[in-house]
């Protein structure tokens, strides 16, 4: 199948290099060249292409914007980033017009095709120097599609759910990431408490701009008719972790991520949300190389093997813990 794409990039060499690259490729087929974000926006709604590659820094209406409306007409527009721009709050508010992937023009030749067979096939993509990914230099280029850690423990009892938190935070700010996380406020205190008896200074982590203690209700807006609304989750979801990432330390910025948002709504009995929610946080850790840890206090769902529940909510995890 081929796909229609439409180039829009104001400087020459880049929209050239760019074209030529993708006219040696039968799946992709460029459509138009567009150099100004009000065109763009004019030539997306009459061409409708499959795929707009679109950089941020346009004459008279820039990339974001230009996305903003593109996907206010045609929500189910696919939009993919190609700009110079590396700087974290760039990228997010890139990717929160809904778009779905940003890369990096140094990493055009590693990045461009892979990104654009992502997005078509509807998941999402950012490059490593923002999303942390490791690419393996043996394998082309292409980066390792399971290296995320996304774990779920099961654990018997309270003091268990908070020594598996407090091992994974700690490994995680020690080691340089930063730290999301999501849990009720008390339970948040108690781990707190262990980690400071672990010799962990929570306040240095918070004021360096590495530690994120969030309260659960942060995280409902995305909630639509009690199921996970998936734009508005990625809205929240990508400001969140790559406002985390910008105070990573070391080369590869690293995010961790602990908490219970979809236990909790399985303790309400909302089932197939909680569900759906590990699947979309599994989506997350895959594009943002996001090391993930979803706690299941027995309080909340004890893990029968031959449940079909445990079997799902298992199945969006690249680990099971059970303690």
């Amino acid at each position: 199948m081929t796909y229609r794409v439409l180039v829009v990039e104001d400087h020459e060499r880049w929209r050239q290099y760019i074209s030529s690259a993708l006219q040696n490729t039968p799946q992709w087929r460029v459509i138009g060249e567009v150099s100004d974000g009000a065109e763009a926006v004019r030539q997306a709604r009459g061409l409708s292409p499959d795929l707009i590659l679109l950089d941020i820094g346009l004459p008279t209406l820039s990339g974001i914007h230009a996305a903003r409306q593109i996907i206010a007409e045609r929500p189910d527009s696919r939009i993919l980033f190609v700009s110079e721009h590396q700087s974290w709050d760039i990228a997010g508010a890139a990717l929160e017009t809904g778009a779905r992937g940003y890369v990096i023009k140094s990493n055009i030749p590693n990045d461009l095709l892979r990104a654009m067979n992502a997005v078509i096939d509807g998941r999402r993509f950012v490059s490593a120097a923002l999303a942390g990914r490791v690419v393996d230099p043996t394998s082309d280029g292409q980066a390792t599609q399971d290296a995320r850690r996304h774990e779920v423990g099961f654990y018997e009892d309270e003091s268990s759910l908070l020594d598996g938190y407090a091992r994974f935070a700690e490994a995680a700010l020690i080691a340089g990431s930063s730290l999301i996380v999501l849990v009720p406020a008390a339970r948040r205190e108690k781990l707190h408490q262990r980690l400071r008896v672990a010799g962990v200074d929570i306040e240095a982590a918070i004021k360096d701009g590495r530690y994120f203690p969030l309260d659960l209700t942060s995280m409902w807006p995305f909630m639509v008719n009690g199921m996970p609304d998936e734009a508005r989750f990625w809205d929240a979801a990508t400001s969140l972790v790559l406002r985390a990432a910008s105070g990573s330390r070391g080369h590869h910025p690293r995010v961790a991520a602990c908490g219970e948002c979809a236990p909790s709504l399985l303790a309400a009995g909302q089932t197939e949300a909680a569900i759906r929610l590990e699947q979309l946080w599994d989506q997350v850790t895959r594009t943002y190389d996001v090391d993930a840890l979803c706690g299941y206090g027995s309080d909340v769902y004890r893990c029968d093997a031959e449940s079909d529940i445990c079997h799902r909510i298992c199945a969006a995890h690249s680990t099971v813990r059970s303690l």
